[in-house]
Protein backbone atom coordinates (compact mmCIF):
# COMPACT_ATOMS: atom_id res chain seq x y z
CA UNK A 1 0.00 0.00 0.00
CA UNK A 2 1.47 3.52 -0.89
CA UNK A 3 1.19 6.35 1.33
CA UNK A 4 1.87 10.18 1.05
CA UNK A 5 5.48 10.89 1.72
CA UNK A 6 6.31 13.19 4.71
CA UNK A 7 9.65 14.25 4.62
CA UNK A 8 10.54 14.88 8.28
CA UNK A 9 12.85 18.46 9.26
CA UNK A 10 14.62 18.62 11.91
CA UNK A 11 13.68 21.18 14.46
CA UNK A 12 16.97 23.50 13.98
CA UNK A 13 15.86 23.70 10.58
CA UNK A 14 12.68 24.89 10.99
CA UNK A 15 13.87 27.33 13.57
CA UNK A 16 16.05 28.71 11.04
CA UNK A 17 13.09 29.06 8.34
CA UNK A 18 11.21 30.41 11.01
CA UNK A 19 13.61 33.10 11.83
CA UNK A 20 14.16 34.30 8.29
CA UNK A 21 10.48 34.66 7.91
CA UNK A 22 9.82 36.09 11.10
CA UNK A 23 12.93 38.13 12.01
CA UNK A 24 13.78 41.87 11.54
CA UNK A 25 14.01 41.47 8.08
CA UNK A 26 11.54 38.55 7.18
CA UNK A 27 10.42 36.81 3.67
CA UNK A 28 7.39 35.80 2.98
CA UNK A 29 6.28 31.82 3.04
CA UNK A 30 5.89 31.85 -0.56
CA UNK A 31 9.85 33.79 -1.25
CA UNK A 32 11.19 31.15 1.18
CA UNK A 33 9.44 28.46 -0.19
CA UNK A 34 10.88 29.00 -3.64
CA UNK A 35 14.79 29.98 -2.61
CA UNK A 36 14.81 26.30 -0.28
CA UNK A 37 12.36 24.00 -1.56
CA UNK A 38 10.02 23.66 0.88
CA UNK A 39 6.32 24.10 0.17
CA UNK A 40 4.74 27.20 1.67
CA UNK A 41 1.86 25.69 3.44
CA UNK A 42 4.56 23.61 5.61
CA UNK A 43 6.40 26.78 6.50
CA UNK A 44 3.34 28.86 7.24
CA UNK A 45 2.52 25.86 9.34
CA UNK A 46 5.86 26.00 11.18
CA UNK A 47 5.09 29.52 12.06
CA UNK A 48 1.73 29.31 13.40
CA UNK A 49 2.36 26.31 15.70
CA UNK A 50 5.17 28.73 17.03
CA UNK A 51 2.91 31.49 17.34
CA UNK A 52 0.50 28.82 19.43
CA UNK A 53 3.13 27.93 21.22
CA UNK A 54 4.64 31.31 22.03
CA UNK A 55 0.76 32.24 23.64
CA UNK A 56 0.40 29.00 25.35
CA UNK A 57 4.12 30.43 26.92
CA UNK A 58 2.51 33.50 27.46
CA UNK A 59 -0.37 31.90 28.98
CA UNK A 60 1.41 30.27 31.59
CA UNK A 61 3.01 33.46 32.61
CA UNK A 62 -0.25 34.95 32.87
CA UNK A 63 -1.56 32.23 35.07
CA UNK A 64 1.42 32.86 37.39
CA UNK A 65 -0.36 35.21 40.15
CA UNK A 66 1.19 38.19 41.74
CA UNK A 67 1.27 39.28 45.27
CA UNK A 68 -0.68 42.87 46.12
CA UNK A 69 3.26 43.98 47.15
CA UNK A 70 4.77 43.20 43.24
CA UNK A 71 1.42 44.48 41.41
CA UNK A 72 2.33 47.98 43.63
CA UNK A 73 5.59 48.33 43.05
CA UNK A 74 4.70 47.44 39.31
CA UNK A 75 2.11 50.32 39.03
CA UNK A 76 4.82 52.75 40.83
CA UNK A 77 7.80 51.92 38.35
CA UNK A 78 5.66 52.05 35.33
CA UNK A 79 4.07 55.55 36.53
CA UNK A 80 7.87 56.62 36.61
CA UNK A 81 8.23 55.70 32.90
CA UNK A 82 7.96 57.63 30.14
CA UNK A 83 5.55 56.97 27.45
CA UNK A 84 8.38 54.93 24.87
CA UNK A 85 9.88 53.22 28.25
CA UNK A 86 6.33 52.17 29.42
CA UNK A 87 5.98 49.25 26.41
CA UNK A 88 9.04 48.02 27.19
CA UNK A 89 8.90 47.84 30.53
CA UNK A 90 5.06 46.13 30.37
CA UNK A 91 6.46 43.65 27.64
CA UNK A 92 9.39 43.12 30.17
CA UNK A 93 7.09 41.76 33.38
CA UNK A 94 5.21 40.28 31.11
CA UNK A 95 1.86 42.43 31.33
CA UNK A 96 -0.69 44.40 29.03
CA UNK A 97 -1.50 47.99 29.65
CA UNK A 98 -5.23 46.73 30.44
CA UNK A 99 -3.79 44.53 33.67
CA UNK A 100 -1.62 47.78 34.59
CA UNK A 101 -4.25 50.36 34.57
CA UNK A 102 -6.88 47.73 36.55
CA UNK A 103 -3.84 47.53 39.17
CA UNK A 104 -3.57 51.05 39.15
CA UNK A 105 -7.34 51.53 39.78
CA UNK A 106 -7.60 49.62 42.67
CA UNK A 107 -4.20 50.82 44.50
CA UNK A 108 -5.94 54.32 43.89
CA UNK A 109 -8.78 53.11 45.34
CA UNK A 110 -6.88 51.23 48.09
CA UNK A 111 -5.02 54.41 49.03
CA UNK A 112 -8.67 57.00 49.12
CA UNK A 113 -10.46 54.28 51.77
CA UNK A 114 -6.85 54.55 53.81
CA UNK A 115 -7.01 58.24 53.73
CA UNK A 116 -11.10 58.11 54.52
CA UNK A 117 -12.08 58.06 58.17
CA UNK A 118 -13.42 54.31 58.95
CA UNK A 119 -16.60 53.59 58.82
CA UNK A 120 -18.64 50.74 60.53
CA UNK A 121 -18.53 47.49 58.74
CA UNK A 122 -21.80 46.86 56.90
CA UNK A 123 -20.64 43.04 56.60
CA UNK A 124 -21.34 40.76 59.74
CA UNK A 125 -22.18 42.44 62.85
CA UNK A 126 -19.99 42.24 65.54
CA UNK A 127 -20.72 40.07 68.90
CA UNK A 128 -21.74 43.08 71.11
CA UNK A 129 -24.40 44.18 67.80
CA UNK A 130 -25.56 40.44 68.15
CA UNK A 131 -26.24 41.08 71.84
CA UNK A 132 -27.76 44.21 71.66
CA UNK A 133 -30.64 42.82 68.85
CA UNK A 134 -31.03 39.62 70.95
CA UNK A 135 -32.07 42.14 74.11
CA UNK A 136 -34.18 44.48 72.10
CA UNK A 137 -36.24 41.69 71.30
CA UNK A 138 -36.27 39.96 74.26
CA UNK A 139 -37.72 43.82 75.59
CA UNK A 140 -40.14 43.62 72.51
CA UNK A 141 -41.38 40.47 73.56
CA UNK A 142 -41.66 41.29 77.24
CA UNK A 143 -43.53 44.76 76.60
CA UNK A 144 -46.13 42.42 74.47
CA UNK A 145 -46.65 40.93 77.62
CA UNK A 146 -46.66 43.40 80.28
CA UNK A 147 -49.11 45.04 78.29
CA UNK A 148 -51.23 42.44 77.69
CA UNK A 149 -51.52 41.35 81.23
CA UNK A 150 -52.60 45.36 82.07
CA UNK A 151 -55.00 44.64 79.57
CA UNK A 152 -56.88 41.33 81.63
CA UNK A 153 -56.04 43.67 84.87
CA UNK A 154 -58.04 46.64 83.58
CA UNK A 155 -60.72 44.43 82.19
CA UNK A 156 -61.20 42.31 85.47
CA UNK A 157 -61.42 45.83 87.50
CA UNK A 158 -64.78 46.82 85.26
CA UNK A 159 -66.05 43.43 85.35
CA UNK A 160 -66.05 43.77 88.91
CA UNK A 161 -67.55 47.46 89.29
CA UNK A 162 -70.53 46.09 86.87
CA UNK A 163 -70.93 42.70 88.78
CA UNK A 164 -69.76 43.33 92.24
CA UNK A 165 -67.39 42.22 94.47
CA UNK A 166 -68.61 38.55 93.82
CA UNK A 167 -68.66 37.99 97.86
CA UNK A 168 -72.45 36.86 97.91
CA UNK A 169 -73.94 40.09 99.74
CA UNK A 170 -76.62 40.63 96.37
CA UNK A 171 -79.45 37.87 95.47
CA UNK A 172 -78.43 37.51 92.18
CA UNK A 173 -81.75 36.15 91.49
CA UNK A 174 -85.20 38.17 91.47
CA UNK A 175 -87.30 37.63 94.32
CA UNK A 176 -90.88 37.37 93.28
Amino acid sequence: MGGIYVPKYSNGLKARMIQRMTGPEGISANALSRSVGISQSTLSQWVRERSLDGMRDKNSKKARSRSGAEKLRIVQEAAACSEEELGAYLRREGIHSAQLDEWTGIAEAAALAGLSPQKRSKGKPSVDADVVDELRKDLRRKEKALAEVTAILVLKKRIQEIWGDGDGDTDTRSAT
